[in-house]
C-alpha cells in the first residue's frame, strides 16, 4: 500500500511538473503571461509550450533514469524520481520546475558505487541534450516566425534586433556563453539564427541550452553532487576534502563579486548610507552561512566567510567595473548549507578501472563545455 502511494504521488508530481512547464514554455514563447494581463495566452498557445517542455523534461528524464537503472544494476534501492515542479503566476523568469532526483534508501559503502551510479545521469542527459540543441538548430525558423511572434518587428526586416537594442523599457533574458552552445551557434546552425535576446522564443534551443545548464550545475565537482562523486571517485577521500572545500570556496568568491563595490560606500547620504551598512551585514551573514559547515569550528567559518567578503570588497576597490554572477549565490547556499562540500566517507575503496577514470575526466571535460560563467543577462534598455 505505502508503494503504490508513493507511485501516485510520484506520478501526480510528474503530471504537474509537465504542466507548469508547459505553461512556462508558452509564457517564454509568446513574451506574456498565461492567465494574466491584458491578452493572456488561450489553450492554441499553451499547446505550443509542448514543444519547451517535452524536451526538457525528456532530458531530466533520461538523466535521472540513468541513475536509476545503474543504481539497480549495482543492486541499490532506489526510488523512481521525484518532480519539482515550480510556476509563479503570470511571470516567465522561472522554467518550470527545479529538477528532478531519486532517493537512494540505502548507505553506499562503495567509492565505485558511487562513481557509476554519480556519472550515469549526467552522461546520459547530456546525450540528449546534444539531440535536442542539434534538431533546435537544424530547424531554425525563417523569419516570419519572428514576425508572428511580434507583429512590431516586422517594419524593421532584419534590422529588428536595433529596435530592440534601443527601445526604451525593453526587458530581455540574454543566454550566457558556454564552449558547447557556441559551437552550436556557429558550427551546427542552419538558417537564420535568432537575435540574442529572443532565444528565450525559441523553445526546442531554449530546453537544450537549459538542459546544458542544469548538466553543468549537476556536474559541479563539489561534495556530494553529481560532479562531486565523480571526482571523489577520481582521486580518493583525503584529496577530495581537499580540492572541494577550495573549489566551493572559488565557487562562491565568484559569486558574490561584485555585490558590493567598495566606492558605495563614499556616499554622504546618510539614508542611503545606512541602507548599503544594512544589506552589507545581510551580504556577510548569508556568506556565512554559506561557509558554516565547511569546518567544525565556527570562528574559522566566520573568518573564511569575512575573508571572501573583505578580498572581493578590496578587488572592487581597484576594479570597479568587475562582477561575478549573483545568481549563483542561491545554489552557493544550498550546497555549503545544506548538501554540504564534503563527501560520506566509503568502506570499501576499490580504485577505479581505467575505463572509467577515463568516462570521469571525461565527464568533468563536458562540466567545462557546458558551464557558462553568466547563464542568464537581463538586459534592460533605460528609458531615454
Amino acid at each position: 500500500m505505502n508503494q503504490n502511494r508513493t507511485l501516485l504521488i510520484q506520478i501526480a508530481l510528474f503530471v504537474v511538473t509537465l504542466l507548469t512547464t508547459t505553461i512556462t514554455g508558452a509564457e517564454w514563447i509568446f513574451g506574456r503571461p498565461f492567465f494574466f494581463g491584458e491578452t493572456p495566452l488561450g489553450w492554441q498557445e499553451f499547446f505550443e509550450g509542448f514543444k519547451y517542455s517535452i524536451p526538457f523534461l525528456g532530458v531530466l528524464t533520461i538523466h535521472e533514469f540513468g541513475h536509476y537503472f545503474v543504481a539497480k544494476k549495482h543492486k541499490t534501492e532506489v526510488t523512481l524520481p521525484y518532480y519539482i515542479p515550480l510556476w509563479i503566476g503570470g511571470l516567465s523568469s522561472t522554467f518550470g520546475t527545479l529538477g528532478a532526483f531519486i532517493r537512494i534508501k540505502e548507505r553506499i559503502q562503495s567509492r565505485v558505487k558511487y562513481f557509476d551510479i554519480g556519472i550515469a545521469g549526467p552522461l546520459a542527459g547530456f546525450v540528449a541534450a546534444l539531440f535536442v540543441l542539434w534538431y533546435g538548430f537544424t530547424h531554425l525558423p525563417n523569419l516570419d516566425y519572428v514576425f508572428n511572434l511580434f507583429p512590431i518587428f516586422k517594419q524593421y526586416g532584419n534590422d529588428y534586433g536595433k529596435f530592440l537594442e534601443t527601445t526604451p523599457d525593453y526587458i530581455s533574458i540574454k543566454l550566457g556563453d558556454s564552449l558547447l552552445f557556441n559551437f552550436f551557434e556557429q558550427y551546427v546552425a542552419t538558417g537564420e539564427l535568432p537575435h540574442p535576446y529572443l532565444y528565450t522564443n525559441y523553445p526546442i534551443i531554449f530546453a537544450g541550452y537549459l538542459s546544458l545548464f542544469f548538466t553543468a550545475l549537476n556536474l559541479f565537482p563539489v561534495g556530494q553532487l553529481d560532479g562531486g562523486h565523480i571526482l571523489y571517485g577520481l582521486i580518493g577521500d583525503r584529496a577530495f576534502n581537499i580540492v572541494s572545500p577550495i573549489l566551493f570556496s572559488i565557487f562562491v568568491f565568484y559569486a558574490g563579486l561584485g555585490f558590493f563595490n567598495a566606492h558605495e560606500f563614499t556616499t554622504t547620504d546618510t539614508k542611503a548610507y545606512l541602507e548599503l551598512v544594512g544589506k552589507f551585514i545581510l551580504f556577510i551573514g548569508f556568506n556565512y552561512l554559506c561557509f558554516s559547515r565547511i569546518t567544525e569550528n565556527q570562528i574559522s567559518n566566520w573568518l573564511i566567510a569575512l575573508s571572501v567578503v573583505a578580498i572581493q570588497l578590496i578587488i572592487s576597490y581597484f576594479y570597479p567595473t568587475i562582477e561575478g554572477y549573483s545568481g549563483f549565490l542561491a545554489f552557493g547556499l544550498m550546497i555549503g548549507r545544506f548538501l554540504g562540500v564534503y563527501h560520506p566517507p566509503t568502506y570499501d575503496r576499490q580504485p577505479l578501472s581505467l575505463e572509467r577514470k577515463v568516462l570521469g575526466w571525461l565527464a568533468l571535460i563536458i562540466f567545462i563545455l557546458c558551464f557558462s560563467p553568466k547563464p542568464f543577462v537581463i538586459i534592460q534598455n533605460l528609458p531615454n
